[in-house]
């Protein structure tokens, strides 16, 4: 016996056939206290470890491909978006060096892992109620790159994520 054809219709199950079940939605989150959602929370501060990065690089304990292998992109990103620094590069001593700030959530949907400016977290921290950043620093010169810190920002108040734009989709 044949097997049945499949429907060219988007949603159409074909005769025969079970439709299929939807995966059930994740349990709600329960809203956060916050007092100041542009206030950082939950900040993990990586400059310490910088600090111990520095240190094997000037005195022989690692290879400068160890610390200054930014990838291409990160790079090409760094050149676009990328803020001027306030102090000049760890590595190189070049006053090139530039910072990224990288937003993720389930909430920012197709948004999330985008590179934004330091001004508009504020704006963003009052639209979602949660979202991580991330902060690096680049140089340009000579690829060093860093993981500064990483934090949460947010009113607390889940949302369902934003969806995606048709462009988006094709």
């Amino acid at each position: 016996m044949a097997a049945p054809r499949k429907s060219a219709i988007r949603g159409t199950i074909p005769r025969g056939e079970r439709p299929r079940s939807r995966p059930r939605p994740a349990a709600e989150q329960e809203p956060e206290d916050v007092d100041n959602p542009e206030r950082p929370r939950r900040v993990v501060d990586h400059g310490l470890q910088r600090q111990a990065a520095i240190r094997r690089l000037f005195r022989g304990g690692a290879l400068d491909s160890d610390l200054c292998d930014a990838d291409p992109y990160l790079l090409k990103a760094a050149r676009f978006h990328g803020e001027a620094a306030e102090q000049s590069c760890p590595a190189c001593r070049d006053d090139g060096l530039v910072t990224l700030t990288y937003v993720y959530g389930e909430e920012l949907g197709p948004y999330s892992g985008r590179i934004r400016k330091a001004d508009e977290l504020s704006s963003m921290a009052r639209r979602f109620g949660a979202f991580s950043v991330y902060v690096v620093e680049v140089c340009q010169r000579c690829n060093w790159n860093f993981l500064l810190r990483t934090y949460v920002l947010g009113d607390g108040v889940p949302r369902r994520a934003l969806p995606t734009p048709r462009d988006l989709l094709e």
